[in-house]
């Protein structure tokens, strides 16, 4: 023994000579993944599983929640249980959660794996505790709780383990401490025009928290706009530090880079965005539009670069953005219905993703998708800081753009507005020469009809005037034709 140790410290026995050749392998393996089992819901009427919680001590273990999301669309007679299955043992669940209304949302609590944490249907946040079977522990009052739908629910991490949050398409997202469960330690309301009025909240359909950032949270709305949030604000309106553009519709997948937590992966309408905190305008880079829609996403634990996407026509996409952007790495039909979602184990060789019919597909990875490549942190932290800097000067130019129309705008108006004084100025003058020239021809008659009235009328003459003339024209008469008589002879 003494032997071995000395010759330990002279030299490392245990190193390993050809670890690069098996990451020449590794690189040089097509990526693949192959089915390892299937869990489908037992009960005869199929429900959709809708969310997925590996168990985190060894991951043996995995809760599916059950439920139908068409609104007042469920069956008669359709069960409300959720279930927990073992890996090994897909015939029968393991055990079985019965809440009051069907969950949307459960997960395990990563400091004590026999706690579950469940959001219900109608609203309400429910507690398991596996030791004690499979009815509720603890279940918030419907007074206080959630009005719509609970899509988020996620563990807190704090010292007691019993802390956690929601979010429902109602507009709230809750604190919630489960040894308390009457009512909710806070509320913030998720209205960005920061008058905290509910009737303008935006409905929240996912949920983000990455521990190493204990007072930020992100929340995905319905109406496919990205709400940052700090906790720790003095205001509810000032705890909605900002907003992206995000998508055309509701943001099914929100989760920030395990590596990188200043990027974040979202999915929405037909596309998966990568994002950065420091660009807020758009996207750095993004998937091409499929013709299916995408309903789920999650980066890989092992690879920074590397993410999953769930589509409805039943397909699971593998994408290796260092290696590949314009397509997946690798494509793979997993079911007929729709993938509702995916999660993805702590190890990154193992991906559940659960169906419309409630049918949950285990599928192991190659170890090319989940093996840390040579300097791959460093290539994928280059490039997402090269796309940020490019979106960033993008930005900037459209910044510019925006401006230059703006003052267009402006010096258009500006023109217009001489146009119009000029206009208005030739009104004026026109009115003043009309009136000017009125008032003339008004004083010239005036003046016409004073000097007619000053005008002395002609007096008549008098009957004897009259007769008198009469007489004297006769008179000058006969004395012409006197004239002209002599004049004859």
């Amino acid at each position: 023994m003494e032997h071995c140790i000395k010759q330990n410290n002279a030299i490392d026995i245990y190193e390993e000579y050809f670890n690069d050749e098996e990451a020449v392998e590794v690189m040089e393996e097509a990526p693949s993944a192959k089915t390892i089992n299937v869990f489908r819901d037992p009960q005869e009427i199929k429900r959709a599983a809708t969310h997925l919680s590996w168990h985190p001590d060894g991951n043996r273990k995995l809760a599916v929640a059950y439920s139908c999301l068409d609104f007042q669309r469920a069956p008669v007679g359709m069960s409300s249980d959720s279930y927990i299955w073992d890996l090994e043992n897909p015939n029968k669940p393991e055990l079985a959660l019965k809440p009051s209304s069907p969950l949307v949302t459960l997960e395990f609590n990563p400091k004590d794996s026999h706690v579950l944490l469940g959001g219900c249907y109608n609203g309400q946040i429910a507690c398991w505790d596996t030791r004690k079977g499979s009815l509720v522990a603890e279940l918030s009052t419907i007074e206080f709780s959630h009005r719509d739908p609970v899509y988020g629910t996620i563990w807190l991490q704090s010292k007691t383990g019993t802390e956690c949050f929601s979010a429902s398409t109602d507009g709230q997202v809750m604190w919630w401490d489960i040894r308390k469960m009457s009512e909710p330690t806070e509320v913030v309301i998720m209205d960005i025009t920061k008058k905290e009025q509910l009737e303008n909240a935006l409905g929240a359909i996912s949920l983000e928290f990455e521990s190493t950032l204990p007072t930020k949270f992100m929340v995905g709305t319905e109406q496919g706009i990205i709400i940052s949030c700090n906790r720790k604000a003095k205001t509810s309106a000032e705890k909605i530090v900002c907003t992206f553009p995000g998508h055309h519709g509701p943001i099914y997948a929100l989760q920030r880079n395990p590596f990188y937590p200043k990027n974040f992966l979202t999915v929405g309408d037909w596309t998966a965005r990568i994002w950065s905190e420091d660009s807020r305008e758009s996207s750095i880079m993004w998937t091409k539009y499929h013709m299916a829609y995408l309903t789920d996403a999650a980066w890989s634990p092992i690879r920074p670069a590397v993410f999953f996407t769930t589509k409805m026509d039943g397909t699971l996409d593998i994408w290796d953005f260092v290696f590949k952007q314009c397509d997946p790495a690798l494509s793979l039909k997993v079911c007929d219905e729709a993938l509702f979602c995916l999660r993805v184990q702590d190890n990154g060789c193992f991906i559940a993703c659960g169906s419309q019919l409630g049918t949950t597909t285990l599928l192991e990875v190659s170890p090319g998708l989940s093996t840390l490549q040579r300097n791959e942190k460093n290539v994928a932290s280059s490039m997402f800081e090269r796309e940020t800097r490019r979106e960033k000067i993008l930005e900037a130019r459209h910044r510019e753009m925006r401006l230059k129309e703006k003052g267009k705008a402006e010096g258009r108006d500006e023109e217009q507005t001489d146009e119009d004084l000029a206009i208005d100025l030739e009104v004026l003058v026109s009115r003043a020469e009309e009136e000017f020239f009125d008032i003339i021809f008004a004083e010239l008659k005036k003046k016409e009809a004073d000097a007619i009235k000053l005008t002395p009328m002609p007096q008549q003459p008098s009957p004897e005037e009259d007769q008198a003339v009469e007489d004297g024209e006769e008179a000058a008469g006969e004395g012409k034709s006197e004239e002209v008589e002599e004049d004859l002879a």
